[in-house]
């Protein structure tokens, strides 16, 4: 048996796994979840799960919130930062795989089954139809692009489109753009369609006359959603709902910019409000995009529900990686 390290970093929780990689399916074991702010480093984290589970592999794949594109990496919501290299020797491993987060969740993709995902709109099929736009949000919000077939393989293309600049549309999008220009100097969807941001987003809902200057009063973003969904907090239930709808047309935005057959929708946050996601403006921010409502019209959109995609996904590649290695 030849064990693999899987590692799934976010900028809230540190997500790991072993993965026997001469199985014939990628499959997670030993899955255990550990919170960053409880670390000084991603080493000292892989170190005490290695520890914890008595494992020694040889081969690792971790997937981090940041760019992994030069040795040097840090992390973008965590205070975390290493040399890939200085990593794989500290760890002992013969290789070190290196993913972005939501690169990680797009290798996923073509491995998930029907009851991994929840279909919303469009043409159903699994694995979906590619070109297909993986986004989300999170701690942060992640974009990937993942490219191919079950025949001729499988690409990713990771990318920061979290970070491109947010639209506003309506006049609630503008109260919710000014006072985030007012805390950053500019707005990104990032900014906006994460857990920070929705905790934003209700701030300025309950108080929209506040000065640019007046800090808010921040609920925890799963109180918001809590809220929202009980039906009694007509402020939670407005964030929530606007929340959906930026979702919705970020979702547009980006199905266009890649070309998408496909939308799949992870992260931490939506898969809680499924129901109240399909019963919002999503759909209708997601086709608002003048000439080009018809092609969106034939976009599939799916949901993850799977509860360790990074994880899986992380699997899926480092298996890929050693397969072409070979």
């Amino acid at each position: 048996m030849t064990l693999g390290l899987i590692a799934d970093i976010g900028g809230t929780n540190a997500r790991f796994a072993l993965t026997d990689l001469d199985a014939p399916q990628a499959a997670l074991r030993d899955v255990t979840p550990l919170r960053c702010a409880d670390f000084a480093s991603l080493q000292h984290a892989c170190e005490h799960y290695l520890q914890s589970v008595g494992a020694q592999p040889t081969r690792a794949a971790i997937a981090v919130a940041s760019p992994v594109s030069t040795d040097e990496i840090r992390l973008t919501n965590r205070a975390w930062s290493f040399s890939r290299s200085e990593l794989e020797q500290a760890l002992g491993l013969e290789r070190l795989l290196m993913l972005n987060d939501f690169g990680a969740v797009a290798w996923a993709v073509p491995a998930l089954g029907d009851a991994d995902v929840v279909h919303l709109y469009g043409p159903s099929s699994r694995p979906p139809a590619s070109p297909v736009t993986v986004i989300g949000p999170g701690t942060g919000l992640g974009v990937a692009l993942l490219v191919g077939d079950d025949a001729r393989g499988w690409h990713v293309i990771e990318t920061e489109g979290g970070h491109a600049t947010f639209a506003p549309v309506i006049e609630e999008d503008r109260l919710i753009a000014r006072w985030l220009d007012s805390l950053h100097g500019r707005t990104s969807n990032e900014r906006v369609l994460c857990g920070t941001g929705l905790a934003q987003i209700d701030a300025v809902m309950r108080d929209p006359d506040r000065p640019a200057g007046q800090a808010p009063v921040l609920r925890d973003p799963a109180d918001v959603v809590r809220l929202a969904l009980e039906g009694h907090d007509v402020a939670a239930r407005r964030a929530l709902a606007r929340f959906c709808a930026i979702l919705g047309a970020v979702c547009g935005d980006a199905a266009l910019i890649h070309g998408a057959r496909s939308v799949v929708i992870a992260g931490g946050i939506v898969p809680r409000f499924v129901p109240f996601l399909r019963a919002s403006a999503f759909r209708e921010r997601f086709l608002a995009k003048g000439r080009f409502a018809a092609y969106l019209e034939n976009v599939a959109v799916d949901v993850i529900v799977h509860p360790q995609p990074g994880l899986l996904g992380a699997a899926v590649a480092l298996r890929a990686s050693t397969e072409t290695a070979r």
